[in-house]
């Protein structure tokens, strides 16, 4: 059986990762660890878990000799938690909550703390669980559309306050009231749209890409005035091969889990021989081709065991000794956080710049 902890609570994910391992029938979780007690309270009880499992020092719950650590804390404390919980749990695989770090520099330094205690390491991209864009990937690989020359991505929610793990909702008036004190609205904390959205279109835009990145970017943000962060990105990719461009947004009209917003949530990708929408949540996705120009539905069938979700793809991945591909993979997930920077640089300066790192 394989123990699994969960440390800090300050994303609401977590208590979606944990279900993941209460129901799996080989693993376990054996600790969790947060700074307030009161958040993990509530999860416990929702999870049928007893509060005996919580502690707020992560020392003390790293005790428990974890084969697997999943990490969900603010953006601009990956790096500080990887560091932190490495040394503590030697050899265990780290899953960290998207995105994957504030900059290219935190990212650098997870990686870097991972390798040296012998650790692996993983980024959780909810998006990289959906079957539409895993069908739009093989449908890539076969050949289909062609070389890939556009990716066109749009995703976002109403907002990060609005709902709990589980997507249990939560009322306008109480999203006011979160508001500021919320990490989610602090720059110093790694809050904003851009930062919280613009990672899963540029990591899953990179692994449709084949792990390509583009040789120049720019980007513009919006929020509401009083913000510290934004609330809506736009940002252009300048590939060798062409234009393609990436949008996030927190106010979406309502949210895609529910009922998809206009526009979309999800990717359009152009190929040299036509074309696939990938929408989340949808059970298909919609395909053009030369010999076939009018758009028509392709099933997305549910994704098979081990690789449905991200605890089982890993505890899989640590059973077999496979290594950890796809936008999981650090080299996909570091060039996507090379794009975040550049943009998120981009906007700050208001200008195109060549891709950092």
């Amino acid at each position: 059986m394989r123990r699994v902890v969960g440390v800090n609570f300050d994303h609401m994910h977590m208590g979606d990762l944990l279900r993941e391992v209460r129901e799996h029938p080989g693993a376990e979780v054996v600790a969790v660890a947060d700074r307030d007690m009161g958040r993990m309270r509530p999860v416990l009880g929702r999870l049928g878990l007893p509060e005996t499992l919580a502690t707020t020092d992560v020392a003390a719950a790293l005790a428990s000799r974890p084969d697997m650590v999943i990490l969900c804390p603010a953006t601009a404390d990956h790096a500080r938690a990887v560091e932190e919980v490495a040394p503590l749990a030697p050899g265990a695989t780290i899953l960290m909550e998207k995105p994957f770090a504030a900059s290219l520099a935190d990212a650098d330094r997870m990686i870097a703390a991972a390798r040296a205690h012998g650790c692996a390491l993983a980024v959780n991209w909810p998006l990289a669980w959906y079957p539409t864009h895993n069908q739009a990937k093989r449908l890539l690989d076969e050949g289909v559309i062609g070389e890939l020359l556009e990716v066109h991505f749009h995703d976002g929610n109403r907002g990060p306050l609005f709902h709990l793990a589980d997507k249990v909702e939560v009322t306008p008036e109480e999203v006011e009231r979160q508001k500021p004190d919320s990490w989610w609205y602090k720059a110093a904390s790694g809050g904003g749209s851009l930062l919280d959205y613009l990672g899963y279109g540029a990591t899953l835009g990179t692994w449709f890409m084949g792990g390509e990145g583009p040789e120049e970017v720019t980007a513009t943000t919006w929020g509401a005035p009083g913000l510290e962060v934004d609330e809506h990105a736009i940002v252009a990719l300048r590939y060798a091969r062409g234009l393609s461009c990436m949008e996030t947004r927190w106010g979406t009209f309502t949210d895609p889990w529910t009922t998809q917003p206009q526009p979309r949530c999800g990717f359009v990708l152009v190929g040299s021989e036509g074309t696939v929408s990938s929408w989340d949540y949808d059970d298909h996705v919609t395909v053009q081709t030369r010999a076939r120009p009018e758009a028509h539905p392709v099933p997305a069938p549910p994704l098979e065991a081990p690789r449905r979700r991200p605890v089982e793809y890993l505890l899989h991945a640590m059973d077999t000794g496979e290594p950890i591909r796809g936008p999981l993979d650090l080299s996909i997930a570091r060039m996507g956080q090379r794009i975040v920077d550049t943009a998120f640089q981009s906007a700050q300066e208001k200008r195109t710049l060549k891709l950092i790192g």
